[in-house]
């Protein structure tokens, strides 16, 4: 009975990593310098990564930074609010977070936002208040549902894990994750996903729809921006992820940089005018 069951096991062994590579193979991935001539003209370091559904292609100027996990910073907002409107502690994307007078970091944030607005202004303490609310034990429930892996908290750290810390989520993941979002692959409710793909939004062309979160942490004391997402044309998606880095000189002009080398990407692909 023992060996039946170790050759079980072996076999099932056997066909997940037949299916690992199968899904591998099926998959190419293509180098662009010029996606790295990008990100020198706006002098940071980094990689963009693009991957093209329909031809089951992806694009980057660098591969190794692509699989490299980092800390996902703002970006969780979107496992965040997924998990807030599953639990029920959001309702809708009009639910209001009251804010109580304090200083905070911007001056965005010092005002009542819907959560919708929240997610846009990427408020942090409004996110801290909800993933106090969803607790430990929950968040690493729904986490392990969502497969999103690499998050690494307790008590101590549940409102800032995604911020600082060990978690670390790689751009590979990041799509992923938004690819599963997309066509509707996750263990979510309809109106969990239509919500989030209505306050992701980030730009409206008549020839395309950019939909997506932004990121700002800190890697190995250096300024570590994100931008990651979908970009929808008449006939496609194509699904992103841009990781880029910065010494804190002048930071006036580094959260645009993560859109605009992103576009310029997509432009070097012509998807995009």
């Amino acid at each position: 009975m023992r060996k039946i069951i170790i050759l079980l096991n072996i076999i099932i062994l056997v066909n997940f990593t037949a299916n690992c590579q199968t899904k591998k193979l099926n998959t190419k991935e293509v180098v662009k310098t010029e996606f790295g001539n990008i990100l020198d003209s706006l002098e940071v370091n980094g990689s963009i990564l693009i991957y093209d559904v329909k031809n089951k292609i992806y694009y980057s100027n660098d591969f190794s930074w692509a699989k490299t996990g980092v800390i996902p910073a703002s970006t969780f907002k979107i496992p965040n609010s997924i998990i807030a409107l599953e639990t029920g502690i959001i309702k809708n994307d009009s639910a209001i977070f009251k804010w109580n007078g304090e200083k905070r970091r911007f001056k965005r944030w010092e005002e009542d936002l819907t959560f919708k607005k929240a997610f846009q202004v990427s408020c942090v303490p409004c996110y801290q208040e909800i993933a106090r609310k969803v607790g430990v034990k929950r968040m690493k429930k729904y986490l392990r549902k969502l497969d999103y892996k690499g998050m690494v908290f307790d008590t101590l750290t549940i409102d800032n894990f995604w911020l600082e810390g060990k978690s670390k989520f790689s751009q590979m993941q990041q799509i992923d994750f938004l690819e599963r979002l997309y066509f509707s692959k996750l263990p979510i409710s309809k109106k969990t996903e239509n919500i989030m793909k209505d306050i992701m939004q980030i730009e409206k062309t008549e020839n395309y729809v950019i939909s997506g979160k932004t990121g700002w942490g800190m890697r190995n004391e250096m300024n570590n921006g994100w931008l990651v997402g979908y970009l929808e044309t008449n006939n496609s998606v194509y699904f992103f992820a841009t990781n880029v880095e910065k010494q804190e000189t002048n930071m006036d002009e580094f959260p645009i940089i993560r859109l605009n080398s992103t576009k310029e990407a997509f432009r070097k692909l012509k998807i995009i005018q």
